[in-house]
């Protein structure tokens, strides 16, 4: 059916009225022909409006006939009538088909690239390495092999899980999946120590296996052994094993920030103006307005493509260029204001870096009070689980 009524909007349709006491009768029979109508709108009882392709018209005169209705053409659609309309426009009609031929062009290269991440996860540089490794703006389809840059995005980044490629119609959708950071893994068939990936002191030791080296309450910096991958029996002598423990140590974690007393914030009027241009490809044509009559604002820059469908894309695209409006302003703060924002501000960075808040066991706070300004130094005593494997290589 939506094809039929799709052809019948290329070859026209038109818009007809009738009016009698007959309409169902007329209704039966159309659908017994099996001739197609459709945006039916009745308006009272006897009159009723409806879409119909103009190669039905002439049946529709007879069925209105045989039913005593009166029939009517309301209005004419389709390619066939536009074209009727706009015959003696030459240029009009040559710059149609200008645009069906640019457009059936078009259709052979990718315009749009979406990427879509797992989880809203961050990839860096992402669109510049899928362009490095052959995938770009502009690229006929018949060059692009998507195995190819599959594996070669794969092996330009170890930050990449999964990768899948999706072409519809000109518009190239990427889906990306991100790979944990996973610790180098040493296979328990190997001798190994564990070594301190930290400093701290250490508050808890349990080792299945292996021969512990530090002791709790002693101080460990990074790269200390604490756990030797070796055991000595009074008959067996020395043996290497694969070291295990759980091992526990108070760590600390230290920001520091400082605060001027005098400030300078900038913060938006709420004014602004906008500029439009043109963007074919590469290609960008401006429509300037002149000299900006702002003297401080920041510009946002904002490029919205061109689509036939949900994705076919043309190489064309508006780009809106916005300037909002700045103003600058001196901001005072006392010693204790200063002191407030920055341990707020401390505070906010370790609340994202530590997941665990049960395993906070104290905060300092120092304040080192200058001329122009306050340091504010933030310390976190946290107990965390330390250790890494580390081959014992003979």
């Amino acid at each position: 059916m939506l094809i039929r009524i799709f052809l019948n909007y290329i070859f026209g349709y038109v818009r007809i009225a009738i009016e009698g006491y007959y309409i169902e009768r007329f209704i039966n029979i159309c659908t017994n022909k099996k001739i197609i109508i459709w945006n039916l709108k009745r308006e009272g009882g006897i009159k009723l409006f409806f879409n119909t392709g103009i190669n039905e018209f002439s049946e529709l005169c007879k069925i209105a006939k045989k039913t005593q209705c009166k029939i009517k053409i309301q209005d004419k659609k389709g390619i066939p009538f536009i074209l009727h309309r706009y015959k003696k426009r030459k240029i009009f009609v040559g710059f149609l088909v200008a645009i069906i031929i640019i457009i059936a062009i078009s259709s052979n290269f990718i315009w749009n690239i979406q990427i879509e991440v797992q989880d809203n996860e961050e990839f860096d540089q992402i669109e510049e390495d899928l362009e490095e490794v052959g995938l770009k703006i502009g690229k006929a389809k018949s060059d692009i092999d998507t195995k190819e840059i599959i594996n070669k995005l794969r092996l330009k980044r170890d930050d990449i899980a999964w990768v899948g490629m999706e072409l519809k119609g000109t518009n190239m959708i990427v889906k990306l999946v991100k790979a944990d950071a996973k610790p180098e893994i040493v296979d328990d068939a190997e001798y190994c120590n564990i070594i301190s990936d930290k400093e701290g002191i250490i508050t808890k030791i349990n080792v299945q296996n292996g021969t512990a080296n530090v002791k709790v309450g002693d101080t460990v910096k990074e790269g200390t052994i604490l756990v030797n991958g070796w055991m000595e029996g009074k008959y067996t002598g020395v043996r290497y094993v694969h070291a295990k423990a759980e091992i526990e140590a108070k760590i600390w974690h230290t920001k520091k920030i400082i605060i001027p007393y005098t400030i300078t914030e900038t913060t938006e009027t709420g004014e602004e103006e906008n500029n439009y241009g043109v963007k074919i490809n590469n290609f960008e044509i401006n429509f300037p307005k002149g000299v900006s009559k702002f003297e401080f604002y920041d510009t946002i820059k904002e490029e919205k493509k061109f689509k036939l469908f949900s994705d076919f894309y043309l190489p064309i695209s508006i780009v809106k260029e916005t300037r909002k409006e700045t103003k600058k302003e001196q901001k005072e703060y006392t010693v204790e204001e200063a002191k407030n924002l920055g341990i707020q501000q401390l505070e906010e960075q370790f609340d994202k870096e530590i997941q665990d808040k049960s395993k906070i066991v104290n905060k300092n706070i120092n304040t080192y009070e200058k001329q122009d300004e306050i340091e504010i130094e933030v310390t976190y005593e946290v107990f965390e689980t330390i250790g890494t494997n580390e081959k014992i290589v003979f």
